[in-house]
């Protein structure tokens, strides 16, 4: 309370310098973090308004990590490739995630390469959409951005093993790849990468991601 009372004075105080809303005091039933900001923030959620409604698994998850998975039981999972894991174990098992040798290493090192891009990218996209404009740091940006253009570099060296079996890996590199379109469209990726955007563009056809595709906001 007495958090929200400091942001509602300080818009009060600077009703030039910020919105009249204090992020994160409502939404999925008010957040652990609050912000105040002079643009909307409504970008950030990712398919559409997260809505006022309670998310046990945004607001009880400890990490603040999105996405989480609440479970019958109370426990939370954190973070995609627990998730992911888990729902693999639920279908049976060794269907995304291989069983222990080679092939398993293989789906977990593309995956691991696929979070390391997406994590330089979300940054990049923050520095840029977020980040107040006196605020931003050009070279640190850069850096991140030359991090996602080496990892699409290394992405296009594995197009064999990505034309392959379908894995954790190959769908974390697929849906990596579209979220850099979706928040990127200007990079032009494609270039001198001509046959790694032909493969996605095959694998962005399949039931389970054309289904499940962000909408531009």
């Amino acid at each position: 309370d007495a958090l929200l009372a400091l942001a509602r004075e300080r818009i009060h105080e600077s009703p030039d310098r910020y919105l009249p809303q204090v992020f994160g005091e409502t939404e999925a039933g008010g957040t652990s973090v609050i912000y105040l900001s002079n643009v909307p923030l409504d970008f950030l959620a990712y398919n559409g308004p997260v809505g006022e409604a309670p998310l046990p698994e945004l607001s009880w998850n400890w990490l603040n990590k999105v996405p989480a998975l609440r479970l019958d039981d109370g426990t939370t999972l954190y973070d995609s490739p627990v998730i992911c894991e888990y729902l693999d174990d639920l279908a049976g098992g060794h269907r995304l995630f291989p069983a222990p040798g080679p092939a398993r290493w293989t789906a977990l090192r593309l995956m691991a390469l696929g979070d390391g891009i997406v994590d330089a990218a979300v940054l990049a996209m923050y520095e840029r959409r977020v980040r107040p404009e006196a605020l931003r740091w050009p070279d640190w940006r850069a850096r991140q951005e030359t991090k996602v253009r080496q990892g699409i570099d290394a992405l296009a060296a594995e197009l064999e093993t990505l034309r392959g079996p379908f894995t954790i890996g190959t769908l974390t590199a697929a849906i990596v790849l579209d979220y850099v379109d979706f928040r990127f469209p200007d990079w032009g990726w494609r270039d001198g990468h001509g046959d790694l955007g032909d493969w996605l563009a095959g694998m962005l056809e399949r039931p389970s991601l054309a289904e499940t595709r962000p909408k531009a906001s």
